[in-house]
């Protein structure tokens, strides 16, 4: 009866347009967020769900046209046994990010924590019958690190989804699906976990590019996201959807792409003034898959950090657990050896913007403050210009504050020193007048 009574009053006041949002104006709280978001920099994003059990990534449902029905069935025998949050958020802090991002529904439609919405959901149809996004939740405010939850728009097993490009496969009947009890779905779902989970840094949505081949398609984003400001004005909306944000989402999302590149095919878009952040995996797959071993070097890592940081932006490295609740023995390794760097740079990073140089091959710069910090990746030289106006009073190396030569002049500024840099990230720390 509770819950008839939430879907009719949801269904109400969207009608009436009580949550619509013609002109998002962000609040102070809003705003505050954002600002934070900035200068968290390092996020880590978690790929889990049943597709874990299966071990070919998180896509295998429509890559293998597996029966909607049939996959069902592994929830039958999902029983992470080794599965404990509080050693998931330890591990995850020693990489030095500030925030996890985790799927709490992906495509597949299984739900992670104990919706009231959906029995294809961890607690009532698996043995484990065990909250995930309430263990995490409840991890992370121990621990202080905050919490994101990816949330999937497009779903491969409900029969109400209208069918979209993914998921033709499964075999779900009535592709026109049924639009208003899926959007009334949904809604539901998010305000259970802006509701029952404590403050949730972001929204992290996904799936939108799935009606791309329905002209016309409605998504009624302005009506959801003005749900998600008005239940956490704090909470930040992204939408993974590969083109110029729309009205209501707080930051931008690339996916695999540092901002204004699009080696990947999925970031074209124009860079907007809204926090940015870079979304990429740790070996080759977000979900975990057993044959893929070829995880990124620490320094390539610690690389695609600093990257991202000169671009302004935040990057959200991708994690796949393993089917019995473990994280992978590789990326915990690189997570630690990624926060032994950041304990001793993680000043360069944290709290900054990007620098007032623009990023080049050898690097990019990074400033808090009357410090620019000029990181270099990739020099084969023994000097450095830069095409830097502003005065600096001094340069040295931050590690250890020790001088580093330099020359002004009419255009700029040179840096020499003793030898080629050969560290992953040779740091000068300037002082600026």
């Amino acid at each position: 009866m509770r819950t008839r009574y939430f879907s009719i009053l949801l269904l109400l006041c969207l009608s009436t347009g009580l949550f619509a949002q013609s002109a998002y104006q962000p609040t102070e709280a809003n705003l505050k967020a954002r600002e934070e978001f900035r200068d968290n920099k390092f996020g880590i994003f978690l790929h889990w769900g049943l597709y874990a059990m299966l071990a070919t990534g998180e896509w295998t449902m429509t890559n293998n046209n597996l029966n909607y029905k049939e996959y069902a069935k592994l929830a039958g025998g999902f029983y992470p046994s080794k599965f404990d949050a509080d050693k998931w958020v330890a591990q995850i802090k020693a990489s030095g990010a500030k925030y996890i991002c985790f799927t709490s529904r992906h495509h597949e439609g299984f739900s992670m924590w104990d919706t009231k919405f959906s029995d294809f959901n961890v607690v009532k149809d698996t043995p484990f019958a065990r909250d995930i996004v309430g263990e995490l939740a409840a991890a992370c405010a121990r621990q202080g690190i905050k919490l994101h939850l990816y949330y999937s728009h497009a779903d491969w097993s409900r029969e109400d989804y209208p069918r979209g490009r993914t998921g033709r496969g499964t075999g779900r009947p009535n592709p026109k699906g049924d639009w208003a009890s899926y959007y009334r779905f949904m809604n539901n779902q998010l305000t259970e976990l802006l509701t029952n989970y404590g403050p949730i840094g972001a929204i992290w949505f996904d799936g939108v590019w799935d009606q791309d081949q329905n002209p016309g398609f409605d998504w009624q984003l302005p009506e959801q996201y003005a749900l998600i400001h008005r239940l956490q004005p704090s909470c930040l909306v992204g939408n993974n959807h590969h083109h110029a944000p729309n009205p209501g989402e707080d930051i931008q999302i690339f996916e695999r792409d540092l901002p204004g590149e699009n080696k990947a095919g999925y970031s074209g878009q124009e860079v907007s003034q809204l926090p940015l952040e870079t979304c990429e995996t740790m070996n080759g797959m977000w979900g975990y898959k057993i044959t893929d071993q070829n995880y990124k070097s620490t320094k390539t890592l610690i690389h695609y950090l600093v990257r991202a940081a000169g671009k302004n932006a935040n990057l959200l490295m991708n994690i796949g657990p393993q089917p019995d609740g473990n994280l992978p023995e590789t990326a915990v390794r690189r997570m630690k050896e990624m926060g032994e760097w950041m304990a001793v740079y993680g000043e360069t990073i944290y709290g900054t913007r990007g620098g007032l140089v623009a990023p080049h091959d050898w690097g990019v710069t990074t400033r808090k403050g009357d410090k620019l910090y000029v990181h270099i990746l990739n020099l084969e030289d023994r000097s450095l210009f830069l095409p830097l106006t502003q005065k600096v009073k001094r340069a040295s190396l931050f590690k250890d504050k020790s001088p580093v030569k330099m020359t002004k002049t009419k255009t700029g500024l040179l840096l020499d020193f003793p030898e080629v840099p050969k560290e992953i990230d040779y740091v000068v720390e300037l002082t600026l007048e």
